[in-house]
C-alpha cells in the first residue's frame, strides 16, 4: 500500500479520524479510496461534494509527497493504523490518529504503559512525587508518557532519562521543532531511550488548538493516567475526562485543600473520577503490576501443577498462552461463542485465578 496515499488521506479537509477509518472500512485500503469513481463516492452517507473533489482531483497528493520527502530526509517513522507497530491501545480509541509521527526508539506497545500529567507550576510538593513515583514505575518495568510541557511534564520526562526509563513525549506540532524551544536538549536525550511522537505534519506549528488533540494521544497510549497536581482547569484534566471515556484508569494524588495547584486532583478524587494514590505501590497494585524483583521471585516458587480446566476454559487458556494477552474482541472472534457464554468463561478463569483482566478489556494469563 502507498505511503503516499496514506498520508495523502490526512490531507483532506473537513474529515476527521473518526470519518477516515470509516472510508478505510467502507473501501477496504487507500488506495481503492482514491482510484474510486464520483458515483461510488457520493453514495457514502455523510460524504460531501467538497470532498469528493479533493478525493478525485488528488491535490492532497502533492502535499503528501512534500511530506513523504521530510520523514525520509530526517528519518521519521511512519505508525499506520493498522500496522503491527502502531500503537494497539490507542486503535481501541475511536478518534485515533490514522497516522502518527514517530522519531526515535521506542516500543509502543510495551506490557506496561502510564501517562502522568499535570500543571505547568509544579510545586515543590509534585515535584517531589514525581521523584518518588518515577523511581518506583522504573521498578516495575513501566513505559512513561507525558507532553513535553513546561511544569510536572517536563519533570516527569526529566526524572525518566535520568533512570533511563523508556519514555514517550507527545508532542502538539510537527517535528521540525521542539516547544518550549528550552526542552531541544532534553528531547534529543528522550530520543536515546524513547520517542518523540505526534500526528501532525512536519511544519506545523504549536498552535493552542492542537494540544488538547496532543491529549487524547497521551491518554490512549496508556494502560493508566496520573493525574500529580492541577488545578480547576487545564490540560491534565482534559487528559483525565479522556482517560475516563476510553475506559482507562485515571489516578489522582491528593493534595492540601486550600493549595490551588491540588483543587483539580482533589476534585477528580471527590468526583469518582480516579483513584487515590500516595505512591507507585499503590498504582501498581491497582493495576495487579508487580515489580521485576518481585515478578522474579514469585516465578522461582511457582507451582508445576496443572490447572483442572473445563473443555471450554482449556481452549481460553490455550489461546492466551498462545498471545500472551488478547482483548475481549479478539478472544470472541476466536472462540465464536456467544457473548453470554464467553463472559460466564471468563469470568469463571478470573475467579479461579486463571487469568486477570487489564484496563481495555484485555486478559492475560497468570
Amino acid at each position: 500500500m502507498s505511503v503516499v496515499e496514506k498520508i495523502a488521506l490526512t490531507k483532506i479537509k473537513g474529515i476527521g479520524p473518526k470519518y477516515s477509518r470509516l472510508l478505510l472500512a467502507y473501501f477496504g485500503n487507500v488506495v481503492d479510496l482514491f482510484s474510486s469513481s464520483s458515483q461510488q463516492l457520493n453514495a457514502i452517507p455523510g460524504l460531501n461534494r467538497n470532498i469528493v473533489q479533493q478525493i478525485k482531483s488528488k491535490a492532497c497528493f502533492i502535499e503528501a509527497e512534500a511530506e513523504l520527502r521530510h520523514v525520509e530526509k530526517h528519518g521519521i517513522d511512519l505508525l499506520w493504523i493498522e500496522d503491527n507497530d502502531y500503537p494497539k491501545r490507542l486503535v481501541h480509541c475511536e478518534d485515533a490518529p490514522m497516522l502518527l509521527y514517530s522519531y526515535g526508539r521506542v516500543d509502543y506497545n510495551a506490557q506496561k504503559v502510564v501517562s502522568i500529567v499535570g500543571t505547568r507550576n509544579a510545586t515543590a510538593y509534585g515535584k517531589r512525587i514525581i521523584e518518588e513515583l518515577v523511581d518506583g514505575l522504573k521498578e516495575a518495568g513501566v513505559l512513561i508518557v507525558s507532553g513535553l510541557a513546561m511544569g510536572i511534564d517536563v519533570l516527569v520526562h526529566l526524572a525518566s532519562v535520568r533512570r533511563n526509563i523508556p519514555n514517550i513525549a507527545v508532542l502538539g506540532h510537527g517535528l521540525s521543532r521542539i516547544y518550549p524551544s528550552q526542552h531541544r536538549d532534553l528531547s534529543g536525550e528522550i530520543i536515546n531511550n524513547g520517542a518523540l511522537l505526534t500526528e501532525f505534519a512536519y511544519q506545523t506549528q504549536p498552535d493552542k488548538s492542537n494540544f488538547p488533540m496532543r491529549n487524547r494521544i497521551i491518554a490512549g497510549l496508556s494502560d493508566a493516567t496520573i493525574v500529580v497536581e492541577a488545578g480547576e482547569k487545564g490540560g491534565a484534566l482534559i487528559t483525565a475526562r479522556l482517560a475516563n471515556e476510553y475506559n482507562r484508569d485515571v489516578c489522582a494524588f491528593p493534595g492540601a485543600i486550600d493549595q490551588p495547584y491540588s483543587s483539580g486532583c482533589n476534585r477528580l478524587i471527590k468526583d469518582n473520577e480516579a483513584h487515590l494514590i500516595r505512591n507507585s505501590q499503590d498504582l501498581l497494585n491497582l493495576m495487579q503490576w508487580q515489580r521485576e524483583s518481585d515478578r522474579t521471585a514469585e516465578e522461582g516458587i511457582q507451582l508445576t501443577l496443572i490447572p483442572n480446566f473445563t473443555d471450554d476454559q482449556r481452549i481460553i487458556y490455550d489461546f492466551l498462552k498462545s498471545k500472551k494477552e488478547a482483548s475481549v474482541d479478539d478472544i470472541s472472534c476466536f472462540s465464536d461463542w456467544p457473548q453470554s457464554k464467553l463472559a460466564v468463561v471468563l469470568l469463571e478463569m478470573e475467579m479461579a485465578g486463571y487469568i486477570y483482566a487489564l484496563p481495555g478489556k484485555i486478559y492475560k494469563m497468570l
